[in-house]
């Protein structure tokens, strides 16, 4: 995805607003007070088959020292620079503000090569219209009306924005085999790609942040070419303290969602210091760290393949089933994720190096796999046999039978005579069963529950 949208503008003129309503999630932070959006939020957005990348920012207060609204500043030219489309939202309720003329300013430098949408907020009827014309004098064209709030004329809003925007095609298939190296900031990821490569393609550095861009290299691994997509240190977004970094960030969202199989690298000296907290390391409580929680999500959200490479496994004292147990923690910590891969490894003396490429293309192969449907009714429908779906208000539920639609990401669709019928547990029941009998280790898989005709 390559068109990115940035919403622009002062304090307080609906831009969260907006921004949730165009990603159709309630995701930025919506407060009368201003200034709440102290993060950038990012999101992507589909419409009539088109999508783009939506990023909300901080609201701009031109000339203060204070150090938060310095930084806003520089996040607001930073998405300036770095967008396709700019959408500069202004209060038509309010009226014409100075700091609108200042924003107008900035933005008309861009004209000629950025398209520019001028967002007149904050009006829901056709009767409010004569409000926006004091807003001509910005010299950015026709405003826009809108009412971010109760949705008015914003579908309009989404038609003007995508105009230009191809459609995105489904069916379009990049069969290159990619792998992203994702990760924390200093876990090791170019050291990895580096070693993988066996060449000092990457600069190397123990600051964090080195690597500000995804970085693409390819590998012929057994006469298949793999492309590596070495990206940013993802962090979570309170903690992004540069512009750049944090358009790093979305480099590396953007990475995720072109790869096939996502490497999630972990510094094991982070990841023990967690358990070495106890003197029972058995029965330690332990949280794998919030930032890589979330990262995972991402790329189950995505679909993609997950492989767990714990780095620095060298600087590790520990016992023969130290990996095991460290492994264990992990998978109970995360409880729903029970199909992870992992991989131990040390960049830095090989040590396993050269298995990584292979276990992600294990997973890969996982993602990529069809099953029989005779084998899939066969054997999941014995186990259904033995454990039926709970009856639903004295209504019996029956499965009559099952077939895999498509695989890389794998779907699965189970033909019910009540597919609302179905409780959640048991939905978790059948994955389990479809994961023991046929694999897809690493790999999330999609059940679907339709009616039978």
């Amino acid at each position: 995805m390559e068109n990115i949208v940035a919403i622009v503008g002062r304090p307080n003129t609906g831009k969260s607003t907006l921004f949730n309503r165009l990603v159709g999630k309630q995701i930025a932070i919506v407060h009368p007070t201003s200034g709440v959006t102290r993060d950038r939020n990012y999101g992507e957005v589909e419409w009539t088959g088109k999508k783009f990348f939506l990023i909300d920012t901080g609201g701009f207060v031109p000339h203060s020292e204070e150090k938060f609204e310095k930084a806003i500043r520089t996040q607001v030219r930073q998405a300036i620079e770095e967008s396709d489309e700019i959408l500069f939202v202004v209060d038509a309720k309010n009226g014409l503000h100075p700091v609108d003329n200042e924003i107008a300013d900035m933005l008309r430098k861009f004209s000629g090569t950025k398209k520019i949408i001028l967002v007149a907020n904050k009006i829901d009827t056709i009767e409010k219209e004569p409000n926006l014309l004091e807003f001509y004098s910005l010299g950015l064209g026709d405003p826009f009306a809108i009412s971010a709030i109760n949705g008015y004329s914003t579908g309009d809003l989404l038609d003007a924005i995508t105009k230009d925007i191809p459609p995105f095609d489904e069916n379009i298939r990049d069969d290159r085999i990619k792998f992203a190296i994702i990760g924390k900031p200093n876990a090791g990821k170019s050291s990895i790609t580096n070693a993988l490569l066996n060449e000092e393609r990457h600069m190397v550095t123990d600051i964090p942040g080195t690597t500000r861009d995804t970085i693409d290299s390819t590998i012929l691994y057994y006469g298949d070419e793999i492309t590596l997509i070495d990206t940013a240190g993802l962090r979570r977004k309170a903690k992004i303290k540069e512009a750049v970094e944090f358009y790093s960030t979305i480099r590396t969202y953007k990475a995720i969602e072109r790869c096939n199989v996502a490497l999630l690298v972990i510094d094991a000296s982070d990841l023990l210091a967690e358990l070495s907290k106890s003197s029972d390391i058995k029965s330690a409580k332990f949280k794998l760290d919030q930032q890589d929680v979330r990262i995972i999500e991402d790329v189950i959200k995505l679909r993609k393949g997950l492989l767990i490479v714990i780095n620095k496994w060298d600087l590790v004292e520990k016992e023969s089933n130290t990996a095991k147990l460290v492994e264990q923690k992990i998978t109970e910590h995360l409880k729903s994720y029970t199909y992870l891969k992992f991989i131990f490894i040390s960049a830095l003396t090989k040590q396993r190096i050269h298995k990584v490429i292979s276990e992600a293309k294990a997973v890969y192969d996982e993602r990529a796999k069809m099953v029989k449907t005779s084998e899939l009714n066969e054997l999941i429908q014995n186990e259904i046999r033995i454990t039926p779906p709970p009856s639903l208000y004295g209504k019996e539920i029956k499965i009559n039978y099952i077939t895999q639609l498509k695989s890389s990401p794998p779907v699965f669709a189970f033909f019910v005579n009540d597919p609302d019928g179905i409780a959640e547990n048991y939905k978790k029941f059948l994955e389990k069963k479809v994961r023991e009998k046929f694999g897809f280790k690493g790999v999330p898989i999609q059940l679907v529950f339709k009616k039978k005709n």
